[in-house]
């Protein structure tokens, strides 16, 4: 009991922002939904129209159930739209859409970043699951009487560390990443005059929102590594 009390004490900082974070992104997709673009382009339409403004015409645009689920899929090249995003023309919506579509772009445009990222994913897949029990048990094992058991220990107690550092290092690569999908997105937006400046402004405070949550996770990742490297110390 003791020890979970002192982990949440030790990320409730990182917790607080991913709370405020997620707030933030529905408050102001909830109140840029409201608000319809004046040429009336859906979330759809607005995504193609990014697409095409960028030279790509082969990513088909399809929708998912779900709130705030829209995504790219770079293993079969297509953007999927959440119910609120496909067929709204709310600024909300278009600039959902636009980012979506900007990572689409990146991909067709060779974004080194994006690919990066995806390498990482296996790796960042491991490291989250194995990582905190590799450390949980190399950290015992270094109190061992044994000295062979010890230096086991502290070997298995490192790699969990740094199998788990890889989930901070995903989300480091995440943000920039992100960040170059709006800016792509907020671009397209703008030179295809498919916002006006006011509603351009709507948007950018949407996808903002949403970047926010990227920095939280990495603020968590980061905070969850410190403290594992904290808590757990091999025995000299």
């Amino acid at each position: 009991m003791y020890g979970y009390l002192q982990y949440l004490l030790f990320m409730l900082p990182a917790l607080l922002l991913g709370l405020w974070a997620q707030m933030l992104v529905k408050t102001r997709f909830n109140k840029f939904s409201k608000v319809a673009s004046k040429r009336g382009l859906t979330g759809a339409e607005a995504a193609r129209a990014v697409l095409n403004a960028g030279g790509v015409y082969n990513v088909p645009i399809g929708r998912v159930s779900g709130n705030l689920t829209d995504h790219y899929d770079p293993k079969n090249n297509s953007i999927s739209l959440s119910d609120s995003v496909y067929g709204s023309n709310s600024i909300a919506a278009i600039g959902v859409a636009a980012h979506e579509a900007g990572h689409a772009l990146q991909y067709a445009n060779n974004y080194s970043p994006i690919k990066f990222r995806m390498a990482l994913v296996p790796i960042c897949n491991i490291g989250s699951r194995i990582g905190p029990l590799l450390i949980v048990i190399g950290c015992l094992m270094t109190y061992a009487a044994s000295k062979a058991s010890a230096s086991l220990g502290l070997t298995i107690y490192m790699v969990g560390l740094i199998l788990f550092s890889a989930v901070a290092l995903f989300q480091l690569v995440t943000l920039p990443v992100e960040l170059n999908a709006s800016n792509r997105a907020i671009k397209a937006l703008e030179s295809g005059n498919l916002l006006d400046s006011t509603e351009l402004s709507g948007a950018k405070k949407v996808l903002k929102a949403a970047a926010l949550t990227y920095i939280a996770a990495l603020v968590t990742s980061i905070m969850q590594v410190l403290y594992y490297a904290s808590r757990f110390r091999p025995k000299k």
